[in-house]
């Protein structure tokens, strides 16, 4: 076979299509975990407050990893389904009604 009658190949890497994670979780919600667990370390300024903050990021962080091993767009999926929830109502069948399109969306 010629090599001008075979397909196109094209390498697409593993790391160009990865979703963004840190330490196992989503990349925006373990930052947005490490600014609240910090700023409420400081803002209590006492040895009970740096341990109620080590333990929260503790259990923030075991939570986010694993949401991110079961699905790491889970936080996407989740925001675009509160923004389109007015629009499908929970009903299905035949004679289910219909939603008319939001005002917005036009």
């Amino acid at each position: 076979m010629n090599t001008a009658d075979r397909p196109r190949e094209t390498v697409i890497h593993q790391s160009a299509n990865r979703p963004n994670q840190l330490l196992g979780g989503d990349r925006e919600l373990v930052l947005v975990m490490v600014m609240v667990c910090g700023g409420l370390a400081f803002s209590l300024a006492s040895w009970w407050g740096v341990g109620l903050s080590c333990l929260l990021w503790i259990a923030a962080i075991a939570a986010l990893q694993r949401m991110g091993k079961a699905d790491p767009l889970m936080r996407h999926v989740y925001l675009r389904h509160i923004r389109h929830a007015p629009f499908y109502p929970c009903k299905s069948g035949l004679h289910a009604k219909s939603m008319e399109t939001p005002s917005a969306w036009r």
